[in-house]
C-alpha cells in the first residue's frame, strides 16, 4: 500500500489550503481514512477522519472550519481547510487502516490501535 499525499503550504491567517490523499494498493472495502497531525517533540494527533460508511470525526479545534470528504472508488480523501490560524501549523499525514466505523474515531489512540499505512506528510505553515 502506498500512500501519497499533496498539496499543503504556507498562507496567512484567515486563508485556505486543500490537502488530498488517495491510497494505492488498498483492497479492503471498509476502512478508515484521515489526517493526522505533528509537531517536534508532539504525539501525533488525528485532526479528521472519514469511514468508508461516510462516518466522520473531527477534532473540536477544526469543526467549523475543515471539511473532508473521500472517493470510495480512489481511496482517496480530501481535507478542505479554510479560515487557518497560527496554531494549525503542523507537518499533516495522510493515513489508511482496514476497521469499522465505530473505530473511526478522534481523538484516535495510536499507541494501542495504530493506523497501518501512513504517508510522508505535507508541511502546513498558517502566519499571522
Amino acid at each position: 500500500v502506498h500512500v501519497m499525499e499533496s498539496g499543503g503550504g504556507s498562507v496567512q491567517a484567515g486563508g485556505s489550503l486543500r490537502l488530498a490523499c488517495a491510497a494505492s494498493g488498498f483492497t479492503y472495502s471498509r476502512y478508515c481514512m484521515g489526517w493526522f497531525r505533528q509537531s517536534p517533540g508532539k504525539e501525533r494527533e488525528a485532526v479528521a477522519l472519514i469511514a468508508s460508511s461516510g462516518k466522520i470525526s473531527l477534532a473540536d479545534s477544526v469543526k467549523g472550519r475543515f471539511v473532508i470528504s473521500k472517493d470510495n472508488a480512489e481511496n482517496s480523501v480530501i481535507l478542505q481547510m479554510d479560515n487557518l490560524k497560527p496554531e494549525d501549523t503542523d507537518m499533516y499525514v495522510c493515513a489508511i487502516d482496514p476497521r469499522p466505523a465505530s473505530y473511526c474515531t478522534v481523538p484516535a489512540d495510536l499507541f494501542n490501535d495504530p493506523f497501518s499505512f501512513w504517508g510522508q506528510g505535507t508541511q502546513v505553515t498558517v502566519s499571522s
